[in-house]
């Protein structure tokens, strides 16, 4: 599926017909407002897309295979390169948001050398220099150390939530990298590159981030799930459902419960990374043969438990799925303690001194633990893989594939659909910990009132659910969740607007070129 980022001149290309009316509306404004702001015409605008993320959660960063597909809110930032830079040396960013009460306008002058971006302060210009900074230096790898970057003024809109589990972040670091690749002279941006250079500079900010997000930002497709890989490389291609009766769709819903990664990462999403890594290298060291050494790889920490798997089962002849189930066995005979092990258990099982895992595991981000729950990370992590791989087989295998007509009900097929999503919030809830109450009590809610399967996606901690829905109770399901989630919150009139939404499946980043700053 890599290529180039499509360039289009319409916004038919980008969204559905259902949302079109509201996108002209939203676009304009953001052109309008640029032109008032800087005085001329912005000459394109990049936009990716948030993300839902259907099956395979928190198992990016351990290189495992996750079903994501992108929806209609996204980022788009409008772009001119008509601005001087202030001295020789330097070049000029000056970014503004459309919310500029609570996003205010910056100004800097960078020097050629290095994009410095510091990850201790939460500041939202924060998540565009950290894409101009893997922009930059892929295009240094490719033009040469003497390359000279453009001055850029831009003008961001987001409709993605933030800390809302749909990757807001993620959008808005694949669109900044975009946009400068693009307002460098880049006509041609590889989906391929622009993803990578997307996952390496989240980092930057302070997220160990796993790849998924930024696969389904930059190359989804309209109609279409994703189904991405990061083992032996990143790759991405298109699954399709099957014709069900009755249709199926996905709802997102929203529970106000903000989860900023950046922010609680030292306690929630960047020490399950951690664990993550702690346990490849415990499970390494004890289950595979002397001196095996962990394979360095794309893994945030260098390291996966995908490396383990992979040296474990060396040579081996069993298909994927009978290769997790042999690993979920010995990771409960090998990692047996429940309460989790301290940093000086967790050295002695892998073989090497508490200062060196500090600084294998624990230097790169802050983290706050006093036990690593070794035991259950492993768990979830081969578990969902392993839900992958079936909810991939119920929609690809032709011998599972449901008779769908007007009179023939696929209800038992939808609800094995379901079950596996039902599994996963169990697991996110009871053996990964990254749930809270007001998921559990929304996906018991939708449960309920007929959804199939319903569970946290994104991050977790709050954000967003997904729930695989029959068509005919959208409704139903909604006025349960307004009465008995929303009735009891104090969410203002504009938030509820966006508070559940049927997702469609959605197109990717793309560049669209403007003609004398209008679409």
């Amino acid at each position: 599926m890599s290529g180039p980022v499509p360039s289009v001149t319409a916004l038919q290309d980008i969204y559905t017909a259902q949302s079109l009316a509201d996108q002209q509306t939203r676009w304009n404004s953001l052109l309008e407002k640029f032109q008032a702001h800087y005085g001329s015409p912005a000459q394109f605008v990049a936009r990716s897309p948030g993300r839902v993320n259907i099956i395979g959660e928190h198992i990016d960063y351990s290189l495992y295979s996750c079903l994501p597909m992108a929806i209609t809110p996204d980022v788009i930032i409008a772009v001119s390169t008509d601005v001087t830079p202030s001295a020789d040396g330097t070049y000029k960013i000056k970014i503004a948001n459309v919310d500029d009460q609570r996003f205010p306008t910056r100004e800097f002058d960078i020097p050629h050398a290095e994009v410095e971006i510091d990850a201790t302060k939460h500041e939202w210009t924060n998540y565009f220099k950290s894409g101009l900074r893997g922009a930059l230096q892929l295009l240094k790898k490719k033009h040469g150390a003497d390359f000279k970057p453009t001055s850029m003024q831009v003008l961001m809109d987001g409709t993605v939530p933030a800390g809302g589990g749909l990757s807001s972040s993620a959008a808005f670091v694949s669109t900044s990298a975009l946009a400068v690749m693009v307002a460098n002279g880049e006509t041609h941006v590889d989906k391929k590159d622009l993803t990578e250079v997307a996952i390496v500079s989240e980092r930057a900010v302070g997220v160990n981030s796993g790849g998924m997000d930024q696969s389904a930002s930059v190359f989804s497709e309209r109609g279409s799930a994703l189904l991405v890989s990061f083992a032996p490389t990143l790759s991405a291609r298109p699954v399709y459902f099957p014709k069900t009766n009755p249709e199926l769709c996905f709802m997102i819903v929203q529970s106000f419960v903000t989860s900023n990664k950046q922010v609680t990462g030292p306690i929630h999403y960047n020490l399950r990374v951690v664990e993550c890594s702690m346990a490849a290298a415990y499970l390494n060291a004890k289950l595979c043969p002397p001196g095996t050494e962990l394979p360095k790889d794309a893994g945030p920490l260098g390291v996966s438990i995908r490396g383990f798997h992979e040296n474990y089962a060396k040579g081996s002849q069993k298909p994927m799925t009978e290769q997790l189930e042999e690993l979920i066995e010995l990771t409960k005979k090998t990692l047996t303690q429940e309460q989790g092990y301290t940093v000086e258990e967790v050295a002695s099982g892998i073989g090497i001194s508490v200062d060196e895992l500090k600084a294998r595991f624990m230097s790169s981000f802050p983290v706050r633990g006093e036990y690593f729950k070794l035991r259950q990370r492993a768990l979830h992590v081969f578990t969902e893989a392993l839900r992958v791989l079936q909810f991939l087989s119920l929609l690809e295998d032709s011998t599972q594939a449901p008779a769908s007509s007007e009179n023939t009900t696929t209800e038992e097929y939808n609800q094995r659909l379901g079950d596996l999503l039902n599994q996963t919030q169990d697991s996110c809830r009871d053996v990964y910990e990254c749930s809270c109450p007001e998921i559990d009590d929304i996906c018991r809610i939708a449960r309920d009132a007929g959804s199939y399967g319903s569970r946290l996606t994104g991050a977790g901690w709050g954000g967003c659910s997904v729930h695989l829905v029959p068509a005919d109770k959208v409704d139903q399901i909604r006025d349960a969740l307004v009465e008995k989630y929303y009735s009891k919150r104090q969410v203002a009139d504009k938030d509820m607007e966006g508070a559940i939404v049927v997702s469609r499946p959605m197109n990717g980043s793309a560049v669209f070129k403007l003609n004398g700053g209008k679409i």
